[in-house]
């Protein structure tokens, strides 16, 4: 069984389990308690709860309660932060860094001290950090942040009038979509729905699965319902007063209550509407395919009926208003330009004839005896 007591470091920030040991640490006492980076002093949040199951891993003890000694050093602390602050943002500006400096931290013992800051990307700050040893003869961290976490730093009143929620009490961010912003039917505007980082709010997540949870109770946008004074579409609803609009066929728009509405008497106006012949979608795919192969198997049916007349008499004499044979290639016993005979026809047309090969057998006269 241990003790244990949560702790933090800074203000609305993230929640750290010790072992309380015999200390009596009511809520809001300093402690000073051994951390990764050396020695801290964080303030109790939770008071010390007995546990025997589910104890965290290396659970490290508290080192000591805080005297005025180790107070007065944090004050020490807090000056020397306000000096690398200043330091550290008129190099910044001497070198012409593309770089934001947010706050410097010091450790309790003294043995390091954190630059936090912010870019847009990747910063060379080599020479900034050697200045910055030289200066202050200790460990130099130089640690990149987000938007969030800089307004998280800083502080700040939102447009709400209050304290912002990430510096005041809210520990860790979650993560805020454009959908929750649409489900509680707010103005997609910018300026309304960011905050002070730049990004969406984080309030719009406070209420989001309440308005889902009420939105099933409510008919869709565009069905047709019916009340026992009225009829028409649901143009608006109004979740948090249970006020639905609808339009009637007049286009008249009249505000009924939730409880007032029936079960749903048809579907979307667009589902039941008749489409006009100018609106109505092109032929599919499969026609258009057979469109496409409508002239080839015209010209297999032409070709086919050509071989089997030749195979019927290939050496009879032509009767008279036959049709004259085809010609034939000797090698291949196929009909020579085949697929041509439209632009056979059309040098006839214009007074031309194309000359016939030499080595292809010459065409039967009509008239055998001359």
């Amino acid at each position: 069984m241990a003790r244990i007591v949560s702790i933090q470091f800074s203000t609305a920030g993230k929640l750290y389990d010790f072992d309380a040991g015999s200390f009596e640490l009511p809520h809001g006492t300093r402690v000073i308690v051994e951390t990764e980076r050396g020695l801290g002093i964080g303030t109790v949040v939770r008071e010390p709860q007995e546990l025997t199951e589910n104890l965290p891993e290396k659970l490290v003890p508290v080192r000591r309660i805080a005297s005025q000694e180790d107070l007065a050093t944090l004050e020490r602390n807090s000056q020397l932060e306000k000096d690398a602050y200043d330091f550290c943002l008129k190099r910044i500006v001497e070198r012409n860094m593309q770089m934001k400096l947010v706050r410097v931290e010091y450790q309790f013992d003294g043995s390091k001290a954190v630059f936090f800051f912010t870019a847009d990307g990747r910063v060379d700050f080599r020479d900034l950090v050697k200045d910055l040893a030289h200066t202050f003869h200790t460990r130099i961290e130089m640690r990149q942040i987000g938007v969030r976490d800089e307004s998280k730093m800083i502080g700040g009143i939102g447009i709400c009038g209050r304290e912002l929620c990430c510096c005041s009490w809210l520990r860790d961010f979650q993560p805020v979509s454009v959908k929750m912003a649409k489900e509680q039917n707010l103005a997609l505007n910018p300026s309304k729905i960011s905050g002070q980082c730049g990004r969406l709010l984080c309030c719009l997540d406070y209420e989001y699965e309440t308005y889902c949870c009420l939105r099933k109770n409510f008919p869709k946008c565009g069905k047709r319902v019916q009340t026992p004074t009225a009829a028409g579409i649901v143009d608006k609803i109004n979740i948090l007063t249970g006020a639905v609009t609808l339009k009637q066929e007049d286009n008249k728009l009249v505000v009924v209550r939730r409880e007032d509405i029936s079960e749903d008497t048809g579907t979307e106006p667009s589902q039941t509407r008749v489409q006009t012949p100018a609106q109505q979608k092109p032929a599919g795919r499969q026609e258009q395919r057979d469109r496409q192969q409508r002239p080839q198997q015209h010209k297999q049916r032409e070709t086919a009926a050509v071989s089997a007349q030749q195979q019927a008499a290939p050496d009879s004499p032509r009767q008279a208003g036959s049709p004259a044979p085809v010609e034939t290639d000797a090698a291949a016993g196929t009909p020579p330009n085949q697929g041509q005979g439209r632009r056979r026809n059309r040098n006839r047309k214009h007074g031309h004839r194309k000359k016939q090969n030499a080595t292809s057998p010459s065409t039967p006269s009509g008239n055998s005896g001359a």
